[in-house]
């Protein structure tokens, strides 16, 4: 069971996401951060499009471990500049669109990925 934490002291989340979460778990799944790279190993140059990428490795991630976006109680998202914000945050609602309680999540700017054309990395927990 997943229990949002959203304290009435608080300023409410920016978007759709939990401040906290407390989740009653048997086990957690840990996801490397993932990148908006296909499996044909193009990069798409849209950040929304890696969002999109990055959102359906995490949920393939999830399936093959018998869960799905539904577990996810944390998401940590890294875009390397302001404008990717926006894009990111729209494949963010759009892959979380079916989950009732939005896991806590928190977006960072960094100076750039392991290679240059990456603009988004998302890494996620789960409990089951």
């Amino acid at each position: 069971m997943k229990q949002p934490l959203t304290p009435a002291s608080l300023a409410p989340p920016f978007g759709q996401y939990s401040h906290g979460m407390k989740a009653d778990a048997r086990g957690v799944l840990l996801t490397s951060g993932q990148l908006g790279i296909n499996s044909d190993g193009s990069v798409p140059d849209d950040a929304g499009e890696q969002a999109r990428i990055c959102f359906e490795s995490i949920a393939a991630i999830l399936r093959e471990g018998g869960l799905s976006m539904a577990n996810i109680v944390r998401l940590n998202a890294f875009v390397t500049d302001r404008r990717y914000m926006p894009a990111y945050m729209k494949a963010r609602d759009e892959a979380l669109a079916d989950c009732p309680v939005k896991p806590a999540s928190t977006l960072v700017i960094v100076s750039g990925f392991s290679r240059p054309e990456f603009v988004v990395e998302v890494e996620a927990t789960a409990v089951y």
